[in-house]
This record gives structure tokens, C-alpha cells and sequence, in this order.
């Protein structure tokens, strides 16, 4: 059976940094498909995450004289470890969050490919870097990466196995602890990476695993790390900001979105049905990236419309630990209770279902249908407000002018997809976007698995960057040390201050003349 066993979940409770944690209030953890319990976890306090913290700092300090390249090694281990145990992964993400089989995958290769490139480039990044100095040939220049500490990771339900580790694993190259606050939905996908990062040989109290409330947890990690990394509403991403800036501790989020599409007259339609389906239904819409809002010319409008109507209502929803099925399962009744407020509303207001629209107990307590509505109009409440769910709204827009002006006219500003007759056109109205990630010919995964490159929001959907260059050394301070030869800044012994004054000028003046200066 690919639920998860008692035994498993045993094993993994193990390795939550709650000490005497059999006697402490517990929170269960049901199978997202059918409603069951599966585990119970037990619920940390402000004083187990300080705990933890204590602990973490102290190995931290060891863990930072560990060469880079040594560091690097546990995570090429770690890559391998992950692709070996891929199965079980998936079995935990679905069992706990309910979605596709497919969407499960998603999170076991990102963390697999996000280990390889920062286990990969490193020890290049980190490497003592040489710059001009002030004088050239008087001074030498070189600006070192020291670690921030200890750093808060506070993780989301969506994708509770990439969005907990991926982020940590930059931070931990980068020569700092981590203490994690998973969410409390989805506690034991956060535990299965860390026991294969633990496997790979990483420092237990290194890394520790602290769930409980977000009020209570979270609120101690922001209180007491040196570096906070958040994903999760915009609502909350600023007022965890305020407490960071208080403390005048750095602060990273990735927030909400109100993803727009653009297809042009020119488009292959039958290219963007299907790609659209991904786009807009991964993880049953719950993604801070997915599609929720498609603007079609319109001249191609009625027929886009039809065939992705036709196309979503063909979808294969239901429960099933397989890749049979193309959708599965909201995470929880308030999921549920959130797309179906926005579906009724926008109805109500005078909006149409052209497929989907309604819950189906029948499958189970948590599925929704994947929902297309047109005639949307703007006070409905999916018209600008993120739905974070299956349901995606179709208008029509005399040219491409407006399809830009309309994508750009919301304060998210996370991701994009763009469809049009050339790949030149595409990137042309991509730049135009304004989204930290815009995709040509494809919804969200290209960007997104892009790990050399800076992904993140603008507006309110998001503070900094993870991966690239960015989603590591944000992890770091910057140290200049800057040393002077031959001769200080009070010039050569003997020489009068009043003549050293008027050489300085014309010699700062021929600066300019050297290249690179």
C-alpha cells in the first residue's frame, strides 16, 4: 500500500527536535484523499524552537570550518539519496497534501536538481573574492562571504518537501544552521527530507525540525535567527517583515500571485490548451505560481475557450497514488470552503462556468472540480484576489496592448506565461511583464526549474530571491578586507603633508586611465 506505514512515521517523529516529545499535546496529521488519520505530531513551544536555536549555533560554528567542497560532498550524497528514495517521497506528499502523483514527482526532482547545482557552484561562489582596491598596487582588496548563523526557515503546506529543504540547502552550503517551523498540515514530508539529509551525513542539530503554530514558532525563529526564510500569503510574508526589520535581520519570502497567461492571435492553440491545463492545474492550483488569470485576443477567444473548456472537463480527477490521475485533492476543508466562496461569488455577480464549479464529496472530503469561468466581472472576488485553487477565469482583450496593461494591473507580480506566433514576440511581450518569472511557451516550470537563475517576486509577492546566485549569498555577509602596502595614506615618510596633498589629486585623476578602474 502506498500510504505511508505506522512504523515510518514513528521512525521520522524521532527526529523532531522536541525533547520528551511522547508527552506533549499532539495535532493529527490526516491522509489528505480519504480524511484518516495517519500520525500525530506533537505540537513545539517558543521555548523548543529557543532550544533548538541554542543547539544549532553552537554546531553552526563547526559546520562553518568545514571546507566548502566538504560540505558540497553531502549534498551530491544527498542528490542521489533523494532519486533512490523518490517513491516513498512521493507517497508522503500525497498522502499528506492530496495531489497528483505528477505534482509529487515536481517537488522530488526540485530538491534533487537544487542540491546538485548549489553542491555544484558553491564552492565557486563562496571562494575569497580579489577586486580592485583603492590604490591600485598600494592596496589589495578582497571581499570574503562569512555565514549569517543560524537561519529560520518557516515552510507551506503546498509543497512541503521542496519549499522546506530546497531553501535550506543554500543556506546550509553557505556555512549556516537551519531550524525549520514546517507546516502544521504537512509535518512528516518536511521530516522525510531531513532524515535523507541526515543519511548524506549533515550534523543533526544542524538542521532541526520544530512543528507547532506559526504564532508561537514562527514567531520565535523571526525573535531569535539571524535570517529568516518565508513562503507562504503576502499577509503574513508582511507582518514577519516588520518583525525582521525591527530586529534588523535580513528577511527573504516568496509570497501570493495572481499569475497571468497572454495567447495571441497567433498562438497554436491546441499547444496552449494542454500546456495550459499544467499551468493552471498543478497541485490542484494550489502553487504560488500557477495561472489564475488568462488573457486571450479576441479573435481566438471563442475557440481557446472551447477547446480548454473541453479539455479541463475531460480532466481525470480522484485519489490514487499512480499517474493515472491528472488532478488530485485540495489539502483542506478551508481550501475547499475558499475556491467554492470565489466560484459562488463570481457567479452570483454574473459570471459563467464553462467547466467544473462545484465540489464532489463523492470522490472524497477535499476535491473541488478543475474551474473555468468567463465573464468575470471585476467586483467579483477571483477577479483580482488569489484564489490558490483550481480555478482560472478566461478574458477576452481587443490586442496585445491590453493584454499587457491588464496582466500589469494587479499589486502581485510573481509569474507570467506568455503564448504568441514567434518565440522573438513572445520575449517581447515578456519583458513588458511586470513578474519576477515570465515563461515563453509554457506556464511555470521552465522559470521556476531554472536553478542558476534568480526566481521571486515583485510588488507584494515577494522580498529577495531564491535560487540563482542571489538565493545563496543572501545566506551570507559580505566581508571586505582591504589591505594596505608599501606605503599608508599618509604618504611617504618625510614628505610634507602639504605636498603629499597636492600629488594625491593628479595621481586619483590617472585612475582613470587604467583599465577596469
Amino acid at each position: 500500500m502506498p500510504v505511508p506505514s505506522a512504523a515510518t512515521f514513528a521512525r521520522l517523529a524521532d527526529l523532531i527536535a522536541i525533547p520528551d516529545a511522547a508527552d506533549r499535546p499532539t495535532r493529527s496529521v490526516v491522509e489528505a484523499f480519504t480524511g484518516k488519520e495517519l500520525a500525530t505530531v506533537p505540537v513545539g513551544t517558543a521555548q523548543d524552537a529557543q532550544d533548538a536555536i541554542a543547539r544549532a549555533r553552537v554546531a553552526q560554528k563547526e559546520w562553518a570550518k568545514r571546507p566548502v567542497t566538504e560540505r558540497a560532498a553531502i549534498f551530491h550524497r544527498n542528490r542521489d539519496l533523494v532519486l533512490e528514495n523518490r517513491d516513498a517521497l512521493m507517497d508522503m506528499a500525497q498522502a499528506e497534501t492530496g495531489k497528483s502523483r505528477a505534482a509529487a514527482q515536481e517537488e522530488v526532482l526540485d530538491i534533487s536538481m537544487t542540491a546538485r547545482h548549489y553542491a555544484r557552484v558553491a564552492p565557486k561562489l563562496l571562494r575569497p573574492r580579489r577586486i580592485s582596491g583603492m590604490l591600485p598596487g598600494l592596496t589589495k582588496t578582497v571581499v570574503r562571504y562569512q555565514p549569517k548563523g543560524v537561519v529560520g526557515v518557516i515552510s507551506p503546506w503546498n509543497y512541503p518537501m521542496t519549499l522546506a529543504v530546497s531553501d535550506a540547502v543554500a543556506a546550509l552550503l553557505a556555512g549556516n544552521a537551519v531550524v525549520l517551523k514546517p507546516d502544521s498540515q504537512t509535518p512528516y514530508c518536511a521530516l522525510a527530507c531531513v532524515d535523507l539529509l541526515y543519511q548524506a551525513g549533515l550534523p543533526r542539530d544542524l538542521f532541526a525540525v520544530v512543528p507547532g503554530p506559526g504564532s508561537v514558532v514562527g514567531t520565535a525563529l523571526v525573535e531569535n535567527t539571524e535570517y529568516l526564510m518565508f513562503t507562504g500569503s503576502s499577509a503574513t510574508g508582511q507582518l514577519l517583515a516588520e518583525q525582521a526589520g525591527r530586529r534588523l535581520i535580513g528577511f527573504s519570502a516568496e509570497l501570493g500571485g495572481k499569475n497571468p497567461m497572454i495567447v495571441t492571435a497567433g498562438a497554436n492553440l491546441r499547444e496552449v490548451t494542454d500546456a495550459a491545463v499544467r499551468a493552471c492545474y498543478s497541485n490542484s492550483g494550489q502553487l504560488c505560481i500557477s495561472i489564475e488569470r488568462i488573457y486571450v485576443e479576441e479573435s481566438i477567444a471563442p475557440e481557446f475557450t472551447r477547446m480548454f473548456g473541453e479539455r479541463v472537463r475531460n480532466m481525470k480527477l480522484g485519489a490514487g497514488y499512480d499517474f493515472g490521475i491528472e488532478m488530485g485533492s485540495l489539502v483542506s476543508e478551508a481550501q475547499v470552503k475558499a475556491v467554492s466562496s470565489h466560484v459562488d461569488d463570481a457567479v452570483v455577480k454574473g459570471a459563467t462556468v464553462v467547466a467544473g464549479g462545484k465540489a464532489r464529496p463523492d470522490l472524497g472530503p477535499l476535491f473541488y472540480e478543475p474551474t473555468v469561468l468567463t465573464g468575470v466581472p471585476e467586483d467579483a472576488e477571483c477577479y483580482r484576489d488569489e484564489t490558490f485553487g483550481p480555478l482560472v477565469s478566461i478574458y477576452p482583450v481587443a490586442d496585445v496592448d491590453e493584454a499587457i496593461e491588464r496582466a500589469n494591473d494587479t499589486e502581485y507580480g510573481l509569474n507570467a506565461s506568455v503564448w504568441a506566433g514567434t518565440k522573438a514576440e513572445g520575449e517581447a511581450i515578456a519583458a513588458r511583464i511586470h513578474a519576477g518569472t515570465v515563461n515563453v511557451d509554457e506556464g511555470y516550470a521552465p522559470a521556476w526549474g531554472s536553478t542558476g537563475a534568480p526566481m521571486g517576486g515583485m510588488g507584494v509577492s515577494g522580498v529577495g530571491r531564491r535560487h540563482g546566485d542571489d538565493g545563496l549569498l543572501k545566506y551570507t555577509e559580505p566581508q571586505t578586507i582591504a589591505t594596505t602596502r608599501i606605503l599608508n595614506l599618509g604618504g611617504p615618510r618625510g614628505l610634507s603633508p602639504k605636498v603629499w596633498a597636492k600629488i594625491m589629486p593628479p595621481f586619483v585623476k590617472a585612475l582613470q586611465w587604467i583599465p577596469g578602474r
